[in-house]
């Protein structure tokens, strides 16, 4: 899977021998430009925006994303809580499947409910009237499946033959929609525009009998809304149309775009050998901290990758204008080394990278991007150190440390 993002930003200039290794490091400068632009596309097309928990949780910055967003949708009721503890504005809590004996809570917190199929919603119907009774004032939302296939990878498309997400358009019925505030659909990976249209005209001509009862059209994320070649001024006209034409309250609910380029994860090569070619292992593992390097599969950016840096004088910046991910002329290319990490997995591999550093113990390194979608998926398998968490603020300097693990967030998990 080809990543479309990877600029390296401030993080040109952040010396990684200030962290701990290994350590994600955040900066809130980004965030907030980031959070700037949804803001912007949220006024001009008047609409709601809420971040996903699910790709970014990072809850030490709610305040911030407090600042500019509409609230946060969750993907069950451990999210939910969180949301309802740490975050402003509108909760949106969306599960494939429910467990009766945790609805009652998520109905509670939530703003939106949204149910996967019609049956489940059914099912739930004693629940959601009592949440009522007692005063919960909970919309029903129903996720429908387009069916409309728009990914790169079959498997983080929604849309792919025989997905679980969501109610398959084809078989939606007048008597499916009795109950329903609100239709939800989650159709995109890391796209830009063009996808969302595509998916709309198919759900536009099979909704448009209910417009007069729904309150809410919430269209999901996967929205790169933030990286620079999207195309966000055909998306406000498009937004503006759409709740011209359907009469409800339009959310969007991006999660990767809140936090695109926002975040590094800073490691160190631990040993280096030969096996056909030069090896190192790190203390950072795909596995453990990346998993959606092995998943999807794709190649995380490295920062600096082919550019000769001296430990001694610290980062050779890149002159202005250059492009910090491409080598100059002059630097001479080095032979690429297969980074992987520390673990007994023997797919634990990251990649083959022309490192910006000699291949040798004690060299850190930093991949880019890593922010969202790694920070939520760590795990301590073989009782890998999970990383530290820190926030950095590129217009200031200020460096955090928000949170690090020791031996007992491993045994705490075990029993």
């Amino acid at each position: 899977m080809e990543t479309k993002a990877g600029d390296p930003g401030a993080f040109a200039h952040f010396d990684l021998n200030r962290v701990e290794s290994p350590a994600f490091v955040v900066d809130a400068a980004k965030l907030r430009a980031n959070l700037q632009i949804l803001a912007d596309i949220r006024d001009a097309a008047d609409i709601k925006v809420l971040a996903a928990l699910k790709a970014f949780s990072m809850f030490s910055v709610a305040p911030i994303i407090g600042e500019y967003l509409d609230g946060v949708c969750s993907s069950g009721l451990w999210e939910t809580r969180l949301a309802s503890e740490f975050y402003d504005g509108e909760i949106s809590t969306y599960c494939a499947a429910y467990k009766p004996d945790e609805l009652e809570e998520i109905c509670r917190l939530s703003d939106h409910v949204i149910f996967n199929s019609p049956g489940q919603m059914q099912r739930a119907a004693l629940i959601l009237d009592q949440a009522r009774v007692t005063g919960g004032d909970v919309d029903v939302g129903l996720r429908i499946n387009p069916q409309v296939p728009t990914g790169e990878v079959p498997r983080y498309d929604p849309s792919s033959p025989g997905s679980r997400l969501g109610f398959p358009l084809d078989q939606l019925t007048e008597e499916h929609m009795e109950g329903v505030d609100g239709i939800h659909f989650h159709n995109l990976c890391e796209q830009d525009f063009e996808p969302l249209a595509q998916t709309w005209d198919r759900v536009f001509d099979a909704i448009e009998p209910y417009f007069d009862q729904l309150k809410w059209i919430n269209m999901g994320g996967g929205h790169h809304i933030t990286r620079d070649d999207y195309q966000r001024e055909e998306l406000v006209e498009f937004l503006k149309d759409a709740k011209e034409d359907t009469g409800a309250e339009i959310y969007l609910e991006p999660g990767e775009a809140v936090a695109l380029d926002a975040g590094i994860l800073v490691g160190t090569i631990l040993d280096n050998g030969e096996n056909g070619m030069p090896l190192a292992i790190t203390d950072i593992s795909a596995t453990c901290h990346m998993p959606d390097v092995i998943e999807a599969p794709y190649r995380p950016a490295m920062l600096h990758e082919g550019r000769e840096v001296s430990p001694s004088e610290g980062w050779d910046l890149p002159q202005s204008g250059a492009n910090p991910m491409e080598a100059p002329a002059s630097a001479g290319a080095r032979q690429p080394v297969r980074l992987g990490g520390p673990s007994c997995l023997a797919g634990d591999v990251i990649g083959d990278y022309s490192l910006p550093v000699p291949n040798e113990p004690g060299q850190r390194i930093a991949f880019l991007d890593q922010a969202h979608y790694s920070m939520v998926k760590t795990n301590t398998f073989n009782g890998v150190q999970l990383p530290s968490i820190y926030l950095w603020d590129s217009e200031t300097d200020v460096l955090e440390l928000v949170k690090s693990f020791g031996y007992e967030d491993f045994r705490n998990r075990l029993s």
